[in-house]
């Protein structure tokens, strides 16, 4: 694996499309790290995390960092990667640095290009993991190797924690987050970031500091069947199909944080028209349900003003000639911080209206969480790094649709941030999806960010 990374890297830096990429020692060492850490199928169930945390501490190591001050912890096929980064006080609380080594797996037939092979073109660096999240994480630990080379010492011990199944079940998350319950700090690259508009433009900043509640609820219903020609006043699909259509037709009351309302109010100026003046109205009246509505309707804007829930999985039968004996669906609901998921679970049951389908909620490894107090240091400091990047770009307090290892820390009452380093056009975002890629802007640029904010910060 080393050798076909070092052939991957050469070729990349001998690419014609480079010649406007990373000019900076941090930027290329940071491309560096990326196009090796690419060719490491960290998919869930293949056994690459430990090999690709064990190229990572390699780098750590020969930057300077004490071998003894790294550790692999490995739970199964997987595991979590500590590198403890010595401070002036031993004694104080650390500042985490969190990010995840895992990737979703991709079908090399369904991708335009192969996705664990690093590709450098138009701009961008394609890959599995290029944006989720392998392209942050090669720029953090780039960051990392350089201060250490020019001997940098922090006040407070800087932790380096990289997860193995953020993508899955995050067991090793929480055992993680246990471990380093007593942090000060996380600073998670796994979220927040900059938006462009469709010319390249800085439009604003989102620093994350909340995330929607992620549940998965399954429905079942079993029939004694028989045989298709026979048909009863009882089938098993037609009633749970009938169930899911009125979840997915009814539509959650709308909500409002002081994150989500600072996010709305702040970004309406960069939407003009009808969106932005929704924006406005939604942030200064809750309860405007017309103007709520409105940004339901745009998929970039729905995850702010509601909880979701939505059927994602239908699978029902088992012989195209015969009842079906039975019928399972999966609701994915992305929930409102604050609201239960019991309260989603009765409320989905209300809907459902039918005694005869059974509903239960999947533990997937996620847990309930609130949004993290908005630090001033921490908005000062994410504002003069921006300043600095792209003068005149407002930062905003976002709120997650998705969810990031940083519940797991919040839900300890320990603040979480995310403060991502790169800026992309929302439509060249394909994490988790088709020709994932980071444009190659990112390497400079993020190695200046991740340091200004660490010696900001840390």
């Amino acid at each position: 694996m080393r050798c076909l990374a070092a052939l991957l890297s050469a070729a990349l830096l001998a690419t014609p499309a480079l010649a406007q990429g990373p000019t900076t020692p941090g930027g290329k060492e940071a491309l560096t790290l990326l196009s090796k850490g690419i060719a490491f199928r960290t998919v869930a169930g293949q056994g690459q995390v430990p090999a690709y945390a064990a190229y990572l501490k390699a780098q750590l190591v020969a930057a300077g960092l004490p071998t003894d001050a790294i550790e692999f912890v490995a739970m199964g096929d997987t595991g979590y990667l500590v590198a403890r980064y010595a401070g002036r006080d031993r004694a104080a609380k650390p500042t985490v640095l969190l990010g995840h080594m895992d990737v979703v797996a991709a079908d090399p037939a369904d991708w335009t290009r192969d996705p664990f092979t690093p590709v450098v073109e138009g701009g961008y660096v394609f890959g599995r993991g290029s944006l989720d999240n392998k392209g942050d994480v090669s720029i953090l630990i780039a960051t990392l190797m350089q201060l250490k080379r020019a001997g940098w010492v922090p006040a407070r011990d800087v932790v380096l924690l990289l997860t193995g199944d953020e993508e899955t079940t995050m067991a090793t998350t929480r055992a993680a987050a246990e471990r380093f319950k007593n942090a000060a700090l996380v600073l998670n690259a796994d979220a927040g970031g900059g938006t462009l508009d469709e010319a390249g433009k800085p439009t604003v900043y989102g620093l994350q500091a909340a995330e929607k509640v992620y549940g998965d609820f399954r429905l079942t219903i079993t029939d004694a069947g028989g045989h298709s020609s026979r048909p009863g006043p009882v089938n098993a699909i037609a009633r749970l199909a009938a169930a899911v259509g009125r979840i997915a037709a009814y539509r959650f009351p709308p909500e409002q944080n002081a994150i989500t309302k600072a996010y709305l109010a702040g970004s309406a100026a960069n939407n003009p028209g009808p969106t932005g003046d929704a924006m406005r109205a939604f942030a200064a009246n809750p309860k405007d349900t017309a103007a709520a509505d409105l940004l339901s309707s745009k998929p970039e804007f729905v995850g702010q003003v509601r909880t979701t829930c939505v059927p994602t999985q239908f699978n029902g039968g088992h012989a195209p000639n015969a009842l079906p004996q039975r019928a399972v669906a999966n609701i994915n609901c992305r929930i409102f911080p604050g609201t239960s998921r019991a309260s989603i679970q009765a409320k989905l049951t209300s809907l459902i209206a039918d005694p005869a389908i059974r509903i239960e909620l999947i533990d997937n490894g996620t847990i309930e969480a609130g949004a993290s107090p908005l630090e001033p240091r921490v908005l000062a400091a994410v504002r003069a790094a921006v300043a600095k990047r792209a003068p005149g770009t407002p930062v905003i307090p976002a709120m997650e649709a998705g969810a990031t290892d940083s519940m797991h820390f919040r839900a300890r009452g320990i603040p979480a941030f995310g403060i991502g380093s790169v800026f992309m056009k929302p439509s060249n975002e394909f994490a988790h999806g088709l020709n994932e890629r980071l444009p190659v802007a990112s390497f400079d640029a993020g190695v200046a960010w991740w340091e200004a904010l660490l010696r900001a910060l840390a």
